[in-house]
Parts: structure tokens; sequence; C-alpha cells
């Protein structure tokens, strides 16, 4: 079974086929990180010109990269929630017409358990951090199908608090990989 997955929750615009669920065929990134920087962090409304901008090339080179055509796809997997709303509505219906005029079924996919399930030799039950941009919840994770949010961020998470830090400290954004290289050289 392949699958073309598409991911546009934040500020990247992403592509990958995945054949039976863990073998990845192709993986494709275009990033607005360069045009982020200049704002100290991500604006939504320009991830999401940026996404419509890249959404159908990021696409056609995973699939190239993949050796298959659209037609060739089971289905079409999008990210559909959470994220930034603009850039979330970018991928869910650029995925939703490629599905249609493909005749594949589309298949919705939730961010933060699609950070948790792509973690295989993870076996249920365990507990989960997932940090990711906007989102930091601990997870109690009951089954790949099943699970239950312990706690949760209500303001920035820490992906927002590293951008933050970074841009106060003048080191760029993503703050994330940016704070962890000045901390290297630290003390």
């Amino acid at each position: 079974m392949n699958i073309l997955g598409i991911e546009t929750s934040c500020d990247d615009t992403c592509a990958a086929v995945v054949q039976d669920g863990r073998r990845v065929l192709s993986n494709c990134t275009a990033t607005s990180a360069a045009e982020q920087n200049l704002y100290g962090g991500v604006v939504p409304e320009i991830a999401s010109r940026r996404h419509i901008e890249h959404i159908s090339q990021v696409a056609q080179q995973a699939l190239a990269q993949a050796g298959l055509s659209a037609q060739q796809l089971d289905a079409v997997a999008v990210t559909f929630a959470p994220g930034l709303i603009g850039a979330v509505l970018v991928g869910v219906n650029f995925a939703k017409s490629l599905a249609f005029a493909a005749g594949k079924p589309l298949v919705p996919v939730h961010h933060l358990r699609g950070h948790i399930a792509a973690h295989p030799q993870l076996e249920p039950p365990f507990l989960c951090l997932v940090a990711s941009g906007g989102h930091s919840h601990i997870v109690q994770v009951e089954s790949y199908t099943r699970f239950r949010v312990l706690g949760r961020t209500v303001d920035d998470a820490a992906g927002e608090a590293f951008d933050k830090v970074a841009r106060t400290l003048g080191l760029g954004y993503p703050g994330g990989p940016a704070v962890a290289k000045a901390a290297q050289g630290g003390s």
C-alpha cells in the first residue's frame, strides 16, 4: 500500500510517500524558515502563502522520487489539525482535490497522533511527551488508536519558548536548533 502524506501545519510544506505504513519512499520539504527568521518566528499569513506557492511542486516531487503517479497511490493522507488554520487549510484542500481527481480515499491525520505513531519501536501502553512547535502535551498512549491527554500547555509551548529565547539572544529562527548550538559553547 502506497500513501502520499501531506503536512502543512506550520511553516514547512511537506509531502512523503510511505509504503506499507513504515517504508519511506520519498520525503520532500519546502521551508519558509529563512523568511520567518526575519520576524523571529512564524508569521501565520506568510506560512500560508508559502504553502500555496509550494504545495503542488512538493507533492509532485514526492511522487516523482517514489516513482509513482497519483493514480498508483492507494490513498492520500493529510494533517487536518492542530496547527495554523490557514496553513492547515492549504494542505487539506490540496489533498482533497488530489484525492478526488485520482479517485483515491482521503485519510485525515491528527498532527500530534502522527508524532506519537511515528515511533514504532515503542509498544503501548506508554507515557509520551509531545513537544511540537505550538503544542506540548503529556499523553498516555493506551494503543496507537487510543490516547488520553494528561496535561498540556495553555500558553506558549516549548517550541515557541525556544523561538522567543533565540529572538531575544539574537540567535535566529528556528529557535530550538539555534539555542542548542549556542549551548554547546556555553558554560
